[in-house]
């Protein structure tokens, strides 16, 4: 745990603040509040990409893909990646990756595989795409010339152009085997107002946060075959089963999408 730096704030534990868990810092808070005063619809936000993930990952392991890399795991609450596809296929197959102590440390204490399946946990940054690729333990889990489901959950927008995150994506695209699919969230300014627009701004001085509208967030994945709806508001990506009525896309402001790799 000595990688913990409790100054600074940390998405995963800024996500979990939104969620309303227990492990997050002053930091984690103060960001997250600052964020919250720009969008005060910031926790629909965040507990609409969590609903998106159960209905992505439930849908592609229906079309029978039976292992998963998950990208940007954050802290476990209900609905984890493992508890939605082992209730599909208990022998499912998941590998957690997260580059936050914190969430491994958690991920590792309480995400329990079914006993017919496994679950792996990789402490490594998304930004080093070779080192989850190569790494051991993922090797052991997952078989890279059988299909497999990338989930990238609220996690690109945490990637700056500058950063290469084309070529990230691209790397990642090309490791998977034809009838792999991927689901993605990614958050968008383009359904704010420009006030809101310009609070989001002041509120991340860093630039460490990039938000990309629809179209630029599908440009990352081209060449892949949409699933209908295509790049939709995850509040209503195949959402007809959730509580209604569903929140408006400006109150969520993040698209999703799932996508088969021909």
């Amino acid at each position: 745990m000595d990688r913990v730096d409790t100054t600074v704030a940390h998405p995963a534990r800024r996500y979990n603040y939104w969620l309303g868990g227990k492990d997050h810092f002053a930091a984690d808070r103060a960001s997250g509040d600052a964020i919250e005063a720009a969008m005060p619809s910031i926790r629909t936000m965040a507990l609409e990409n969590r609903r998106f993930l159960g209905r992505a990952a439930r849908l592609i392991a229906s079309r029978g893909v039976r292992q998963f890399l998950d990208i940007g795991t954050g802290i476990p609450a209900p609905g984890n990646t493992h508890e939605v596809v082992q209730a599909v296929d208990p022998a499912s197959k998941i590998v957690y990756v997260d580059n936050d102590p914190i969430v491994l440390s958690h991920a590792r204490a309480l995400l329990t595989s079914a006993p017919a399946g496994s679950v792996a946990y990789l402490d490594a940054d998304l930004r080093n795409t070779r080192s989850i690729l190569d790494h051991t333990d993922l090797k052991a889990t997952i078989d890279l010339t059988e299909p497999v489901g990338l989930l990238l959950i609220a996690v690109l927008h945490f990637i700056r152009d500058d950063e290469d995150v084309t070529g990230i994506v691209r790397t990642l695209l090309d490791a998977l085997p034809p009838g792999s699919y991927v689901a993605a969230t990614h958050a968008t300014w383009e359904y704010l107002p420009a006030e809101a627009v310009a609070k989001l701004t002041a509120a991340n001085p860093d630039g460490r946060f990039q938000a990309r509208d629809g179209a630029d967030f599908a440009r990352l994945f081209d060449g892949l075959e949409l699933v209908d709806p295509g790049v939709a508001s995850v509040a209503h990506w195949h959402a007809q089963d959730e509580p209604q009525p569903r929140p408006a896309v400006e109150d969520v402001a993040c698209n999703g999408f799932v996508a088969r790799v021909p």
